[in-house]
């Protein structure tokens, strides 16, 4: 049996493009070569698909981030799969390495259910539950997780209920890497802080901020079985009021520490707990979940990441490396349950 021929899909039209960039340049510096063929396909921010040379390479470099030219060999999307320069790229799965809107979102995953190709990750609906957190909460609420008490909001005309007092967080409801996320410690703040949110998306949470630890752990989907990783916790620079978009990808002044430091019986729960979000939202392949442990010794779910950043440096494969599966292996092990699924447009 030859190569499987695998397109990794990166870029976007979301704000996290260049994030985007960035965890697909890790898959293809990693991936096992003597098993997968590549194929490059960048989307850039105004839509374009393009095929992009397979040796590509994308990192900040003096805290600016990557991204790809608006010019190049088109992809065109057909009833017989993907083609570029009037060839057909003969594509097995596709590595949707895409965060954020029209591609964490069940967008991209149904434009590939559509043209019948397998892809890594969640289903359109799993997707689109997880990206917006205005669902996501209810859902895990409803599963028996606790979650942090919040209201969604569509413009500045609103009233915050009575047991919401600051701190607070204000977010967008579909966004993600922290783009567009405030924290409000004075109520003076608010407005701005819902005003910033709805430039990145017109439904916004305001939710209480849970005063504790931000935990993390993360989910492998092989062979029909779920693994779930070591637990770790995010621990961030003092210049950071929260863990926000420059203390992630530009400042690298966030630490993981795994095993997180909890009380006994505490890992467990998270454990347990993140493999019934995982399956309430009817995710499949990978995800990260995000959970607060709170300082009355609470756990409360945060939320589910389908496609959680992917460099070798991220959260998800950190876990996972500390739980035995190196990277290489990881993006093996996920291509292969994705070659595992019926293709149909059924899920």
């Amino acid at each position: 049996m030859g190569k499987v021929k695998v397109a990794i899909i990166c870029g976007g039209r979301s704000s996290e493009n260049e994030i985007s960039l960035i965890s697909a340049s890790g898959v293809l510096q990693a991936i096992d070569r003597n098993l997968f063929d590549i194929e490059l396909i960048g989307i850039t921010k105004s839509g374009k698909w393009l095929h992009l040379p397979k040796e590509s390479i994308f990192v900040v470099k003096n805290g600016v981030l990557p991204t790809i030219s608006e010019n190049g060999i088109e992809v065109s999307i057909t009833s017989q799969g993907l083609i570029a320069g009037g060839k057909k790229l003969a594509v097995d799965v596709v590595f949707p390495v895409l965060h954020g809107p029209y591609g964490e979102d069940g967008t991209i995953q149904g434009l590939l259910e559509i043209i019948g190709l397998r892809y890594v990750g969640s289903g359109v609906l799993a997707s689109a539950v997880c990206m917006d957190k205005s669902y996501a909460k209810p859902i895990f609420s409803a599963a028996g997780l606790k979650v942090a008490p919040g209201i969604v909001v569509t413009s500045n005309k609103f009233e915050l209920p009575s047991e919401l007092s600051v701190p607070l967080f204000v977010k967008p409801a579909r966004s993600g890497s922290s783009k567009g996320t405030s924290k409000v410690n004075r109520i003076t703040e608010l407005a701005d802080a819902v005003e910033h949110a709805l430039s990145f998306d017109s439904k916004v949470i305001i939710e209480k901020a849970v005063e504790g630890k931000e935990i993390e752990c993360a989910i492998l989907e092989t062979d029909k079985k779920l693994t779930v990783s070591a637990v770790g916790e995010i621990s961030i620079s003092k210049d950071f009021e929260f863990y926000d978009f420059q203390a992630k990808y530009i400042d690298n002044s966030m630490e993981l520490i795994v095993p997180a430091n909890l009380p006994e019986g505490v890992e467990d729960e998270i454990k347990k707990a993140a493999l019934i979000a995982f399956s309430a939202a009817g995710c499949e392949g990978l995800a990260r979940v995000d959970f607060f442990y709170a300082n009355t010794g609470e756990v409360i779910i945060n939320e589910i990441n389908t496609m959680p950043g992917f460099t070798p440096t991220s959260v998800y494969p950190k876990l996972f490396e500390e739980s035995g599966v190196d990277y290489k292996l990881l993006i093996t092990k996920l291509i292969n349950t994705a070659m595992s699924k019926s293709v149909s447009i059924t899920r």
